[in-house]
């Protein structure tokens, strides 16, 4: 580099300048101004000694269902969501190549022709005062910017770190409306069975009502038996109405998540019994942090934002370059391709911030908060990371607890209903006691498919909390 430096005489002025000035620098103070906030340690935030997170990038195809993998696919495909953030990368990587060409030689072209009358009355010699002459230029420019104090390579640093937080947005996007299909499509499923369960109440409540029917003609129970029997009805079937409607509202969601508003309505309804279980580990892994894609676009913001506080301070020193020239120029056309029109130059420049009114130290000021605000953004991105994750596998291992709790429940509600059921068709017990051990029963039934929905909810949830299978690029 030295002697690419001092081979030049122009580049050896330049570095001769740029010496001499920085004496000047202290004319643009910079004391006072810097970051105040620090990085939490993320080690200190999960066990160092948990297993590794192991999630495949198609996490959701653990779940054993063709129907949900071609339904993630197609929201994959076509979401406008994406589309934005891949444009917000294309926007991001622009932005990288117009930095990276700041770094070398600009070659600029230029041709100018200009028809003009002189004053004869002005500082022109006899011959050309009084006279209308073409003035014709024709010049090849350019200009190199040495990067002495690093300007621009800390800028071109900050559009590679922007440019990294884009992609990893755009991967958090794909990972949560994977989530998002995934929960929608769960959600249908108990939407469909829990309109089973109501379907078999309806029925039941109808055979109950004819049996009341019966005793009520029979002598053997009064009308307040025969009003409750037929109350119950309208009841059951307003349950049916608005689990449809929640079902239509779930499709049309679904529908938008995939891109496609009449994917869903084709759907054919899936049982939550056939979906295979995804594993999960039981503890926070100790690379959880690292496969969070929103946690590593947070972290790729506070590099950027370092490296543009870097850019501030590098304004408050010299801007020194390297300007040559070549061309032709004369008046008249006539004698525009002769040597004597040829020209040339080439020389050093450099600029100096000597007052500008309190200017470099705003905007360091001002990059200085922003680095501030990216790294407390960036520790907010590791705390909700860290309890995001330990929640769903709370939740997780909590509804495997309520699941075994509820098969007891639920068998022996079974029993006290068949035992009710058959003591009031004995006529040795009423239809309040029925009714009463028919409430468990459905009670029981809608829990079980409520608990098996959330319980491969919650496994998705697991999944998306440990970042999906992301990988930084």
């Amino acid at each position: 580099m030295k002697n690419q430096l001092s081979t030049p005489p122009a580049l050896l002025h330049a570095a001769a300048l740029a010496a001499a000035l920085l004496a000047l620098t202290g004319c643009a103070d910079m004391s006072g101004i810097a970051p105040q906030a620090r990085l939490r340690d993320a080690a200190t935030l999960v066990d160092p000694g948990a297993p590794a997170a192991a999630v495949a990038p198609d996490w959701w195809r653990a779940f054993g269902d063709a129907q949900l993998d071609a339904l993630v696919q197609q929201a994959l495909d076509g979401n406008p969501g994406l589309r934005q953030a891949a444009a917000r990368i294309a926007r991001a990587e622009a932005f990288t190549r117009s930095a990276r060409a700041a770094l070398g030689p600009q070659v600029n072209a230029g041709a100018d022709l200009t028809r003009q009358r002189y004053s004869e009355n002005g500082p022109y010699p006899p011959g050309q005062a009084g006279s209308i002459l073409n003035i014709d230029t024709a010049r090849l420019s350019g200009s190199w910017e040495i990067d002495f104090f690093g300007k621009n390579r800390a800028a071109l640093e900050s559009a590679l770190g922007t440019a990294r937080a884009a992609r990893a947005d755009a991967d958090a996007a794909r990972l949560l409306l994977a989530a998002n299909v995934v929960h929608a499509y769960l959600q249908l499923a108990r939407l469909q069975e829990q309109l089973q369960v109501a379907d078999r109440t309806l029925a039941q409540r109808g055979e109950v009502l004819r049996l009341v029917q019966q005793r009520v003609s029979a002598g053997l129970d009064t009308r307040l038996e025969l009003r409750q029997s037929e109350g119950a009805l309208p009841e059951a079937r307003q349950q049916i109405e608005a689990l449809r409607e929640q079902a239509a509202l779930t499709r049309n969601a679904l529908g938008a998540l995939v891109g496609e508003p009449k994917a869903a309505l084709a759907l054919t309804p899936p049982a939550l019994a056939a979906m295979q279980s995804a594993a999960i580990p039981a503890v926070l892994p100790a690379d959880l942090l690292g496969r969070r894609p929103d946690v590593a676009a947070a972290r790729w913001r506070v590099e950027a934002s370092a490296q543009d506080v870097a850019v501030a301070r590098a304004q408050f020193y010299p801007n020194v370059s390297l300007t040559a020239f070549v061309g032709l120029a004369s008046m008249g056309l006539g004698n525009f391709v002769e040597a004597g029109s040829r020209e040339w130059g080439v020389g050093p420049a450099l600029r100096l911030p000597v007052f500008d009114a309190g200017r470099l130290r705003a905007n360091l000021a001002g990059k200085s908060a922003d680095l501030d605000a990216a790294v407390e953004s960036y520790n907010a991105a590791l705390l909700d990371a860290v309890r995001d994750a330990a929640d769903q596998l709370a939740s997780s291992a909590s509804v495997e607890r309520q699941i075994a709790e509820q098969r007891q429940a639920g068998e022996a509600a079974e029993a006290a209903y068949a035992i009710a059921r058959k003591r009031y068709e004995a006529g040795l017990g009423n239809y309040l006691q029925v009714l009463s051990a028919e409430t468990q029963v459905l009670a029981q039934r809608r829990l079980a498919v409520d608990l098996a929905a959330r319980r491969l909810d919650a496994q998705a949830g697991v999944m998306r909390a440990l970042g999906g299978g992301y990988a930084a690029s």
